[in-house]
């Protein structure tokens, strides 16, 4: 009822999980990672013992074919798992249990696992696979072109609900508290892929610094256009038409729209800022 790949970037050392199903918040049951140690995605009557087990095992210094022998020997209902594995080296594995409804399978090689059931046909895999290995950029773009090929490819026989996105990295999160570094969900979607293509989009948006080509100075036509969608938006007033006016009120733009990473020095701004306050 799900299909899933697990990948990791040897560059940039950060470990991940896609999934898609036909069921209610996948996201609260299939991924699993922590950086520097694995990623593993658990699924078809899911046992989380598998993820939280696995990860513990990788983290002890066992591959992930030993992980998965020892998973698959102490659970008596292993007929009916599915579980991929890569881990911190790029070593990789994917089971099926002869159990797991039709279609049923997965694919794993160098740096990622992929896998399903209830599959239309074998094509969403092999679809996947392919995307993974051809598709350039972040671990995280990866990953979700995996799923949408997948998707696209036939995905879940019995039709579409959530997907989730998780990535880790070291001091990856938000402040660098810990590693989470993605973690998207969509719980209850008609196009659940899609929905966690538009937030990856929004993640990198607000949370990806600002490149040096994008800074652009607020001045002249800039600066006109700024003051009017800052007053269509609610965040200047008419009154106010002195340019530390302006200054000021894109400030504080930037705080209440929470673009925190990417505030820059006063009289300057990032241009995918300003497309954003374009289409909003």
């Amino acid at each position: 009822m799900t299909f899933s790949i697990v990948g990791f970037d040897p560059e940039t050392k950060e470990l991940g999980v896609a999934v898609a199903s036909k069921f209610l918040s996948v996201g609260a049951v299939v991924p699993f990672a922590k950086a520097g140690v694995g990623a593993i995605a658990t699924q078809s009557w899911a046992n989380l013992n598998y993820g939280e087990h696995g990860l513990e095992m990788l983290e002890n210094g066992f591959t992930p074919h030993e992980v998965l022998e020892e998973l698959v020997r102490n659970d008596d209902s292993s007929a009916l798992r599915q579980v991929g594995i890569v881990d911190a080296q790029g070593r990789s594995v994917t089971f099926t249990g002869e159990d797991c409804y039709d279609w049923a399978g997965g694919s794993a090689g160098e740096n990622f696992a992929a896998q399903g059931n209830i599959l239309v046909d074998q094509h969403t895999l092999e679809a996947m696979e392919s995307t993974f290995l051809q598709t350039p950029g972040s671990l995280a773009e990866r990953l979700l072109a995996s799923l949408l090929a997948g998707d696209a490819a036939g995905g879940d026989s019995r039709g579409k609900q959530s997907a989730a996105l998780l990535v880790v990295k070291e001091n990856g999160s938000y402040g660098g508290y810990n590693d989470r570094y993605i973690d998207l969900r969509v719980d209850d979607h008609e196009d659940p892929v899609q929905e966690l293509t538009r937030l990856l989009k929004l993640h990198k948006l607000y949370f990806e610094p600002t490149l040096p080509e994008d800074i652009v100075t607020i001045e002249g036509t800039l600066a006109e256009e700024l003051q009017d969608l800052l007053y269509e938006n609610g965040h200047l007033s008419r009154e106010l038409s002195e340019h530390d006016d302006l200054l000021d009120a894109v400030q504080s733009y930037h705080l209440i729209e929470n673009f925190d990473e990417r505030v820059q020095p006063r009289g300057m701004i990032d241009k995918k800022v300003v497309e954003f306050m374009r289409i909003k």
